[in-house]
């Protein structure tokens, strides 16, 4: 609903539910940023918002935790994913990010809406640990099978 319905007040009901798993299940290193998946600019256009960063903004609420988004930046746009089979998604987001120095010796939660074969989650995790992250955690409101 966030996300194909635009509902913007959802954000703060996922996060709610992911922080209350997350407390529930500690899995949070102390001193933790949290950094959202960035949107692409087609992404942004049609739909005025990043679903992710909307999640993350409420998440570092909900947990007191830092906020750092433009810890990730696109390298360039690609098309949706939404048609692409699992190969096809793994080649068009192998090094679609660069990760900001601001994340070296820090632990990342990287924050998503949804996942589906991973391919985006783990090219932010790549990236940030280039960058010089301690570690990555990926935080996702739903999967999808």
């Amino acid at each position: 609903m966030l996300k194909t319905q635009l509902r913007l007040s959802m954000a703060p009901v996922l996060a709610r539910l992911l922080a209350d798993a997350i407390r529930h299940e500690p899995s949070l290193p102390d001193g933790v940023l949290l950094a959202p998946v960035p949107a692409s600019r087609a992404s942004l256009r049609a739909r005025g918002m990043n679903p992710a960063a909307e999640i993350a903004r409420s998440l570092a609420a909900e947990l007191n935790l830092p906020l750092v988004r433009q810890a990730l930046r696109r390298r360039r746009e690609t098309p949706r994913q939404t048609a692409l089979g699992r190969h096809a998604r793994r080649q068009v987001a192998a090094g679609l990010f660069k990760a900001s120095t601001v994340v070296r010796g820090r632990h990342v939660a990287v924050v998503d809406d949804v996942m589906t074969t991973g391919s985006t989650v783990q090219a932010a995790a790549v990236a940030l640990l280039a960058a010089g992250a301690a570690g990555v955690t990926v935080l996702v409101v739903a999967r999808t099978p």
